[in-house]
C-alpha cells in the first residue's frame, strides 16, 4: 500500500548573536602575523553579511557542539502536535562530527534524553543533511515508522579557528618563507562556513491544522566516477589528483601542514560545480518526466556563494529548466552557508514565513563538492 510523507514542522537554531564582516577575523582568531589578504576578496564574491559561530565573541570560548546544535533545533519540533519523546526515527547528517566515533547522531540522541529509539548517522558534506531527510522519508514511506525526525548539523568553527593553524604558521616560518600564511584552499573556506542546525519532523499525515509540505520525490546522483575530490578535510590532495588519508601522515605532520582543516580545490570547483551539480542532473531529471519546471513556484537553491547565483541560472537554462530568479528564496547572505544544514535553514524561513500556499510546488537543489554530488528535493504545499 502506498502512503505519502509529509514533513509536519521545520526547525532551525543559529547559535549566539549574528557577526558581521568587520568581526569575523577577530572572532575566529588571526592566522600569522597580519590579517588575511584573501578575506575581503572572498567575502564580496561569497555576499555573506552576516552568519553565526557556536563561539562567544567576548572569551572566545565554544558555546555549543556539533551535537548540541543539532538537539537545540530537534527541542523546537516539541510541541501540542508532537512529543518529541514519541520520536520513532532520528536520522542526523553533518559534514563533521564532534569526533570520529561514536556516530553524530548517537550523540545527538543522548543529548536529547529521549526514550530509545531507532537511530542513524549519514556521513558526506551538504549532503549529508538531506541523506538524513532522505532516510526519514523512506522509513515513513515504507512503514517501517510512522514519524521521523532529521537533522542537518555543522559547527565549521571549530576547525577554522586561527589556533589550528598556528603550527603550520610556525613551521613555515622556520623554512624561512617571507610571508607566512595559510594556503588559499584553506584561507578561502574560513571565510564561507558557519554555524547552525535544521530539524524536520516528518510522518504520514498532514498537520490538522495550517499547512504540511509533501514530500514529492529526492533523488540524489554521485559523479565520483568522473571527478576526483574538490572539498576534503583530513587528507591531503596529491598532484595527480588522488587522496593520501592522515593514517599516511605523523602526528607531527597532522600539525604542520593542518591536515585536519577543510580544503576546497576552486579551480575545480569553478571548473565542473555547475555542469556536474546543475546541467546534468537537471536533463535527467526532465529528461525522465520526474520534474516539469513549469510546475515550480517556489525555487531554494543551496549554493555556497552570491558568486555562483546567475551561474546556477545559466547551467539550469542550458537543462532546460527555467526558473526566474523572482521565485528564489534564499538567506544565504544573512544567515551564512551552513553546509549540510543550509536546505532546512531556507525552508525553515520559507515554511513559517506565510508565503506559502497550498497547491504550491517548491524545488530544493542541494550540491556537494566534496566530490561532485547532488540532490533535488520537489515538496508541494498541502
Amino acid at each position: 500500500m502506498s502512503r505519502d510523507v509529509y514533513i509536519n514542522d521545520i526547525q532551525a537554531f543559529l547559535p549566539n548573536e549574528a557577526v558581521d564582516n568587520t568581526e569575523i577575523e577577530k572572532v575566529l582568531g588571526q592566522v600569522g602575523p597580519r590579517p588575511s589578504r584573501a578575506k575581503k576578496l572572498i567575502l564580496r564574491s561569497n555576499q555573506i553579511k552576516t552568519r553565526h559561530y557556536a563561539i562567544d565573541k567576548e572569551s572566545g570560548r565554544t558555546t555549543h557542539t556539533n551535537a548540541q546544535l543539532a538537539a537545540e533545533a530537534v527541542r523546537k519540533l516539541n510541541s501540542d502536535a508532537f512529543d518529541l519523546t514519541k520520536t520513532e526515527l532520528l536520522a542526523c547528517g553533518t559534514t563533521l562530527p564532534d569526533q570520529l566515533l561514536p556516530n553524530h547522531a548517537l550523540m545527538v540522541h543522548g543529548e536529547l534524553g529521549i526514550p530509545s529509539c531507532e537511530v542513524i548517522a549519514t556521513a558526506g558534506i551538504c549532503l549529508s543533511g538531506t541523506m538524513s531527510l532522505k532516510y526519514g522519508y523512506m522509513s515513513v514511506l515504507s512503514g517501517q515508522s510512522s514519524n521521523a525526525v532529521a537533522t542537518g548539523s555543522e559547527n565549521a568553527s571549530s576547525v577554522m579557528r586561527a589556533q589550528n593553524f598556528e603550527e603550520e604558521v610556525e613551521a613555515r616560518v622556520e623554512k624561512l618563507e617571507r610571508q607566512p600564511e595559510i594556503a588559499f584552499e584553506k584561507d578561502f573556506l574560513r571565510w564561507m562556513l558557519s554555524d547552525g542546525a535544521g530539524a524536520a519532523l516528518m510522518s504520514a499525515e498532514p498537520n490538522k491544522t495550517g499547512i504540511s509540505l509533501k514530500i514529492d520525490w529526492i533523488v540524489q546522483k554521485s559523479y565520483a566516477n568522473e571527478l576526483d575530490a574538490c572539498m576534503y578535510a583530513g587528507c591531503e590532495k596529491m598532484e595527480e589528483g588522488n587522496i593520501k588519508g592522515w593514517r599516511e601522515y605523523t602526528p607531527k605532520e597532522w600539525l604542520e601542514q593542518s591536515i585536519f582543516s577543510v580544503k576546497q580545490d576552486v579551480k575545480l570547483l569553478n571548473e565542473k560545480i555547475i555542469e556536474y551539480t546543475v546541467t546534468k542532473p537537471l536533463q535527467e531529471l526532465i529528461a525522465k518526466g520526474t520534474l516539469n519546471p513549469d510546475e515550480i513556484s517556489y525555487y531554494l537553491p543551496h549554493y555556497s556563494s552570491g558568486y555562483f547565483r546567475d551561474k546556477v541560472y545559466q547551467g539550469m537554462k542550458e537543462a532546460g529548466c527555467d526558473i526566474a530568479q523572482d521565485k528564489w528564496f534564499t538567506n544565504l547572505s544573512y544567515k551564512g552557508n551552513t553546509g549540510s544544514a543550509s536546505i532546512y535553514i531556507i525552508l525553515e524561513e520559507l515554511f513559517h514565513s506565510g508565503r506559502l500556499n497550498p497547491g504550491e510546488k517548491l524545488l530544493c537543489y542541494i550540491p556537494e563538492s566534496g566530490r561532485f554530488s547532488t540532490a533535488f528535493m520537489q515538496l508541494s504545499v498541502v
